[in-house]
């Protein structure tokens, strides 16, 4: 079936201006100025809206996470709505502090499941321990078999982290890496980072020491503190990518810190935003008091974006690289976070005023003016 959205105002992120796209199936073969079909095809007028691609969370718990209260505070899974309520139409998968209530298997089922609702769902092996979570027997057997497995996650300057080493660290690269090279993924060790004083310290050893590429090793939680940040940005410096939480661990709103660091000297391209969607948190009283447990939000990330053109100042096309372009090139998704011929057709439309109005995900149209379409299956 051939969908032709007319009258776009296109942002690929860069922008295009007026432009008309042609999808068939899932993809993207065409944009033009002014498209004409001799044939069967399905209009949607675009006029007066802005189109940027699908966006991306690389880092959410969609089957849920927390438990620090017991088990009744593990937090429950992500539903498709969610997702596509916050223009959420790639979404990459994890387990947190817990690999044994919260099962690595689980949470392929669970990204299959989301996969087969209509979004692209993929996932990282492993948890916070150097004993990671695989579906395999090992972390490369993953990155070569398991389509869905993107890469690794470990964490450290934790205290619920393994302590890892900088050796230890190489090892568990050089199983994504290679795993990576055969099974043709990019493979990236996404790494938690805590609130210790030793902060990203075991990372610069990586690259400094042990020279390995910079581009695999990919930091999160960087806006803990103004501390951890700084050091981030000298990590950015270098050529890595790293990633802003926007529905926790921030010590000030994500997009002044982007404005900080880009202050500092550093590229936009070399940001990224995620919310830890479904995280659990501690609930505070107005006395600062913890009162019980919350699950994080995953709407924020758009939250942040349109925070920084609208107080920052930042164009549209740079702002929105964060939760598309960036986060696609950081997990080697080539398809995604871009539109072009040949890429996904993960559309999102915005009003003049940034409103979410309209999501298309692989060809799909999913939100209509404001409404949800398509449901996960128990909604």
């Amino acid at each position: 079936m051939l969908k032709l959205i007319k009258n776009t105002n296109l942002y690929t992120p860069q922008s295009l201006g007026k432009k008309d796209i042609l999808i068939a199936g899932k993809k993207i073969v065409a944009i033009e100025d002014n498209l004409d079909i001799n044939t069967t095809v399905t209009i949607f007028d675009a006029k007066g809206k802005i189109v940027t691609p699908g966006l991306i969370d690389q880092h959410m718990h969609i089957i849920g996470a927390g438990g620090k209260q017991g088990f009744s505070s593990m937090t429950p899974e992500v539903t498709l709505s969610e997702l596509i309520t916050c223009g959420t139409t790639t979404v990459v998968g994890l387990l947190g502090t817990d690999g044994t209530a919260r099962n690595i298997r689980t949470l392929y089922s669970k990204t299959k499941a989301l996969d087969e609702e209509g979004i692209s769902a993929y996932m990282h092996c492993g948890y916070y321990g150097i004993d990671s979570m695989t579906i395999t027997d090992s972390v490369q057997a993953d990155m070569i078999f398991i389509d869905k497995v993107l890469g690794c996650k470990i964490a450290i300057s934790d205290i619920r982290s393994s302590y890892p080493t900088a050796i230890e660290l190489v090892r568990k690269l050089r199983d994504v890496i290679v795993g990576g090279y055969i099974g043709k993924k990019k493979g990236i060790l996404h790494v938690h980072i805590g609130n210790l004083d030793s902060k990203l310290d075991l990372l610069f050893e990586l690259v400094n020491n042990y020279q390995f590429p910079i581009e695999h090793i990919s930091p999160t939680h960087v806006g803990r503190t103004k501390e951890l940040f700084d050091q981030a940005i000298e990590f950015a410096k270098l050529g890595g990518m790293i990633d802003l939480t926007t529905g926790a661990s921030k010590y000030i709103e994500p997009y002044n810190s982007v404005l900080y660091a880009l202050d500092q000297g550093v590229k936009i391209t070399n940001i990224t935003f995620s919310s830890d969607g479904h995280a659990g948190l501690t609930k505070f009283d107005d006395n600062n008091n913890p009162v019980g447990v919350r699950k994080a939000p995953i709407d924020t990330n758009l939250e942040q974006v349109k925070l920084l053109i609208k107080k920052g100042g930042i164009p549209i096309e740079d702002a929105f690289k964060l939760i598309t372009l960036n986060p696609a090139v950081n997990l080697g998704l080539h398809h995604k976070g871009r539109l072009e011929v040949g890429s996904d057709a993960d559309l999102c439309f915005f009003d003049n005023n940034l409103n979410l109005v309209d999501v298309f995900a692989n060809g799909k149209h999913m939100m209509n003016n404001g409404n949800i379409i398509v449901k996960g299956v128990f909604e």
